[in-house]
């Protein structure tokens, strides 16, 4: 018997011309907010109201579904993005930041595809996927390097990947704000970067992420612990398995569970780590402060240089939210939510006009800016990459 399109208490009704655009939406929003692995296509299907085999008259996987979600999210940006002349490189500019910082408020449920999911593509839809970010990318480095023409390539592309750090940081939390004061903010803060010095060098990173110490003694659970953050990196959580973490500390699959009763209990160690890594780095940086702004650019250089130093956990401890157990998740994020907190407090201090919901905004847009750096970028404190990260966080927080 053909699967429906609707329930059987649907009766007659006709199935939406746009069915597909909605499951694809429904799928999208879902992969973002608890992961691509912790989506079923029940799940999607119920969402938008018909039952799981009608999914199949669209889609024939949840793989499908992932490819056309993110080909939709660059097809309308760069529909968006594909603007008349314009007079003269600024107005070019202020044109595709008006543009992207409305995208990126009406599009926030779904940027986690261009932020993390996408990371579950194959190699050929990643590196078309990859293509067209480049495209957008040149549209926006043109009339940089024409209102900048001191920048070289490198530069232009460096800022321009900041901005886009920033125009995707809204969709890496639910803090509240209005929609035009989101646009504003957005666009206030794309400009402060491009106008801001470039964080050169940028080299792209390796397709083998360098080596990281190990975390803290050289015992085996610690040995297990960081070689499992190397793993679930690399290759994503749900992608590695116990066998690959064992093999990977050098011993048998069966050893690892003297240490951890599962895989979700490595990860949930990782997240707790990178928590007291985080907790560590800004008490330090705030107890030798002298007042308040001394605080956060403390703050800001303690991050950059826990991020970088630690890029594989920090990414870990970005990424992988959602597979957690249930406990720890809440847990884990409300120590998150603190964290930023500590950096709104002292923001809106040293602003005292600025909105809480705005001063919020721009928080998060400076911490993804430097962690979304992270995994793009070799990183010797000796170039003096780490000041230009810096002193471009700070530029985002008080734009």
């Amino acid at each position: 018997m053909a699967a429906s399109d609707e329930p059987a208490s649907a009766g007659l009704r006709k199935r939406p011309k746009n069915r597909k655009a909605q499951l694809a939406l429904a799928a999208a929003e879902m992969f973002c907010e608890r992961g691509y692995h912790g989506v079923s296509l029940d799940e999607i299907a119920t969402a938008v109201g018909i039952s799981g085999p009608a999914i199949y008259r669209h889609f024939p996987n949840k793989y499908a579904m992932l490819v056309h979600a993110t080909r939709r999210l660059v097809d309308t940006v760069l529909a968006a993005t594909d603007l008349p002349a314009a007079d003269g490189p600024e107005q070019r500019l202020h044109q595709l930041l008006g543009v992207l910082a409305r995208l990126a408020v009406e599009h926030r449920r779904v940027a986690g595809l261009y932020q993390w999911e996408w990371r579950y593509l194959t190699p050929e839809h990643r590196a078309e996927f990859l293509a067209e970010l480049r495209t957008l990318g040149r549209r926006l480095a043109a009339p940089l390097r024409e209102l900048r023409p001191e920048l070289t390539g490198r530069d232009a592309h460096a800022l321009v990947r900041a901005v886009l750090s920033v125009f995707g940081s809204l969709g890496t939390h639910r803090a509240a704000i209005v929609r035009g004061r989101a646009e504003a903010a957005l666009r206030r803060v794309a400009w402060a970067v491009l106008r801001d010095e470039p964080p050169t060098p940028l080299v792209p990173e390796p397709e083998c992420p360098r080596p990281e110490p190990i975390l803290g003694v050289t015992a085996r659970r610690e040995i297990l612990l960081a070689e499992s953050i190397k793993l679930f990196h690399r290759h994503g959580y749900h992608a590695v398995g116990v066998e690959d973490i064992g093999r990977a500390a050098g011993i048998n699959a069966s050893s690892v569970y003297r240490y951890f009763p599962g895989k979700a209990d490595i990860l949930a160690a990782a997240f707790y780590r990178a928590s007291e890594r985080v907790a560590e780095s800004t008490a330090a940086a705030l107890s030798g402060a002298t007042g308040d702004e001394d605080a956060l650019r403390r703050m800001a250089e303690s991050y950059v240089e826990l991020t970088f130093e630690r890029s594989a956990l920090v990414a870990v401890y970005l990424a992988e939210n959602n597979n957690l157990p249930e406990a720890d998740r809440h847990e884990l994020r409300k120590v998150q939510r603190l964290h930023v907190e500590e950096w709104v407090r002292l923001l809106v201090r040293l602003r005292p006009g600025l909105p809480v919901a705005e001063a919020r905004v721009l928080v998060h847009a400076g911490l993804n800016l430097v962690t979304d750096l992270s995994r793009l970028v070799r990183f010797d404190s000796r170039s003096g990459m780490d000041r230009h990260l810096v002193r471009l966080t700070l530029a985002v927080l008080y734009a």
